[in-house]
């Protein structure tokens, strides 16, 4: 570009207040890296040892007993401080050691700090310890590719949020060849134990990692981590193990921060709804803990969807004779008129706006969509081991995956049930929007699961909301309250006395908020409505203030739609998530040290106040079950999803009327703040399991 000086820009950029403010880190991140999170009583102690609790008993799958046979017995254990270093307990404790870390599966806030509690655990025992990170996730086993984590290493991510030390990946160690390569790349680098960090699909690779692992003597634990919250263990008897899985409070917070945000906007510039897609694909935990941070009009929880029955139409089934099985479950239909009746509760006293939070997998919790998941999900599995090809490869276009389908109305392939795709599915998926049918029949991911978030299921809730407003405002139903001081007003300005007009005008004059009445519902019918009272200029038109007042009670309904996923499982962690994180990783260290295997490092109490904290090694096998994947069965560890029983779970109900605020006067809108590193004020754990806490007793 002409006129620039090179010279010139060196010299501003050697300013010391521009260089400055150029740099990658700023005081925040410094103060991070600076903080020491506080340790659990345990951990202060010299060493630890742990304590096998027998009070925890699980349902064991005869499958899981079969496959994992070397950790199937393996018992709940608490870890205990020991205060003397000595004796044969500490030459255990403290002998050297090498230990491997992999992060697996998506980020999640406070991993760093689950890498750095290891570290500093491992140094403390014996500085000679030392500590590997694999690469880009499992990959880095298979493939012998990995870092030696060191002090300069640590230091630059403590606190901080991401994986991005030694980056992360989704592929599972789950066929023989993967578990040969990794266990020669365990054994050639003379591990003595692998930690995996992960979700469900990566403790469930810990456990077959132990278990092939168990004869060489290297030990492998898992970490619970998912910012969906749907690790959550407890044994047969509901007792609660691990409150919630880490990195959740995190991105709820985040999400929460940025929908309390467009609370505000809705309720400033008063003409959107702001429909907000969060992640949680199986379970909606992140949406219920959204509910209570912002008090947001409207939140679906998909898990109450699931558990709804349908009373009236039970009702009209049962005087007909006859048993009306689709009133068990939620429809889409029928979800989006719930959402219509809020809208038009809301615009009755003149709130044309809100927000609506849905989670990510709402769509799996409706009846009719699961069906056709299940049986395309099937369809697609078989076709891929019937023909050693891809589905999505074999047929690229949507009408190639429509006809495949049409076809198997009247072909019904061998091995395939002869009823998986009748006339009446095919009616039902033809009447879809091919924007949903071409989300229905999107590729699986890398485990075999319908991938929610590549379907806008926004869209295709506001297209049938949509729909159903324009009958209703047809029908004369859906208006906008008008303020009655506001017409008072405007009628006197033009010379007109409002209370003449206002019993021919509105339904429920004089109301705080006025509603055109239902028969009124364009300037036609206001004419022959003004007409019938004599009400009429003396022209025979319709007065322009009363127009202007009619105009004003037409809702115009607008949208903005979000999605709040990666943005929160890439936020800085709480200061709960930073020391949550901190003493897992102190956690696993224990564990190793003292010769488990096969278990989930996990911090009990988490609910409770941080002094009640107590760390834990929870078995994985037998909190594993047969689960379909793919199209067949596998053994997974088993998600959690809202328990509609829960004291969090019941608060939000017991607040959605008052928080939908269709009355007269102020939202109740809860404005959570940003996540704030430092100060009182800060919350010390996620709201749900503040709420949840109440009344419940500890681990002792």
């Amino acid at each position: 570009m002409a006129g620039i000086d090179e010279k010139s820009v060196e010299r501003l950029l050697q300013n010391q207040v521009i260089a400055k403010a150029l740099e990658d880190q700023n005081q925040e991140v410094i103060e991070r890296r600076a903080y020491v999170p506080p340790l659990c009583d345990v951990f202060k102690a010299p060493l630890t040892r742990l304590e096998q609790v027998d009070d925890y008993r699980f349902d064991i799958d005869p499958e899981a007993r079969r496959q994992l046979p070397s950790i199937i017995a393996n018992q709940v254990q608490k870890v205990i401080g020991l205060g003397d270093a000595g004796g044969a307990s500490g030459s255990l404790f403290c002998k050297p050691r090498k230990i491997g870390v992999v992060f697996s599966g998506g980020p999640a806030p406070g991993g760093h700090n689950v890498i750095a509690g290891i570290y500093d655990a491992a140094k403390k025992a014996n500085p000679d310890n030392r500590l590997f990170g694999f690469l880009v996730g499992p990959d880095g086993i298979i493939e012998g590719e990995f870092i030696e984590i060191t002090d300069e290493l640590v230091n630059r991510y403590r606190n901080l949020g991401g994986f991005t030390m030694i980056k992360t990946g989704r592929t599972k160690i789950d066929t023989a060849e993967k578990m040969a390569l990794s266990r020669e790349t365990i054994l050639s680098m003379e591990l003595d134990a692998l930690v995996i960090v992960g979700g469900d699909d990566s403790n469930t690779n810990a456990a077959f990692l132990a278990q092939e692992l168990f004869e060489d003597g290297v030990q492998v634990i898992g970490v619970p981590k998912t910012i969906d919250g749907d690790i959550q263990v407890r044994d047969a008897e509901g007792n609660v193990l691990c409150a919630m899985s880490f990195g959740f409070h995190t991105a709820a917070r985040a999400f929460s921060l940025a929908i309390g945000n467009l609370c505000t906007d809705s309720s400033s510039d008063i003409k959107y709804w702001h429909v907000c897609k969060v992640m949680g694909r199986v379970a909606s935990h992140l949406a219920l803990e959204v509910a209570l941070q912002t008090h947001a009009n409207m939140t679906l929880i998909g898990e109450d969807l699931a558990d709804y029955v349908d009373r009236q139409r039970l009702d009209a089934a049962r005087q007909r004779g006859t048993t009306d099985y689709t009133a068990y479950g939620m429809t889409l239909r029928h979800l989006s008129r719930i959402i219509c009746e809020a809208i038009v509760a809301r615009a009755a006293v003149g709130k044309n706006y809100g927000v609506l939070v849905i989670p990510e997998g709402i769509l799996e919790f409706i009846n009719e969509i699961q069906v056709f998941i299940i049986k395309l999900n099937t369809i697609i599995a078989h076709y891929n081991q019937t023909h050693d090809q891809d589905f999505h490869t074999a047929f690229a276009r949507l009408e190639a995956k429509l006809d495949y389908l049409r076809r198997l109305v009247h072909d019904k392939p061998a091995g395939l049930a002869p009823n998986i795709w009748n006339y009446r599915d095919d009616e039902l998926f033809n009447a879809l929007p091919s924007f949903f049918q071409e989300g229905l029949l999107t590729e699986r991911d890398s485990h075999g699961n319908f991938q929610f978030s590549q379907v806008p299921t926004e869209k295709v809730l506001l297209g049938l909301v949509k729909e159903y407003l324009a009958i209703l405002k047809e029908q004369g139903r859906y208006k906008l309250g008008i303020r009655r001081q506001y017409y008072q007003k405007t009628l006197r300005k033009a010379g007109l006395d409002p209370d003449l007009y206002g019993p021919a005008i509105f339904r429920n004059y004089p109301r705080q908020y006025l509603l055109v009445k239902e028969s009124i519902i364009s300037l036609k019918t206001l004419r022959q409505a003004l007409s019938g009272q004599g009400l009429l200029d003396a022209e025979g038109k319709i007065p322009p203030a009363v127009a202007k007042i009619y105009n004003a009670s037409v809702p115009k309904f607008k949208t903005q739609a979000h999605f709040y996923g990666y943005d929160g499982r890439g936020s800085d962690p709480t200061r709960f998530d930073c020391i949550y994180t901190y003493n897992l990783g102190m956690t696993v260290f224990s564990l190793i040290a003292n010769g488990a295997t096969g278990q989930m490092a996990v911090i009990g109490n988490l609910e409770k106040e941080f002094e009640q904290w107590q760390p834990l090694g929870v078995p994985i096998a037998p909190l594993m079950h047969l689960e379909e994947r793919k199209g067949k069965l596998s053994l997974v560890l088993e998600r959690s999803v809202v328990d509609l029983n829960s004291s969090a779970f019941q608060a939000v109900r017991a607040m959605r009327r008052q928080w939908l605020a269709a009355t007269a006067g102020s939202d109740h809108y809860r404005h959570p703040g940003p996540i704030r590193f430092t100060g009182a004020s800060e919350e010390d754990r996620p709201l749900t399991l503040l709420i949840n806490s109440v009344g419940t007793e500890p681990i002792g």
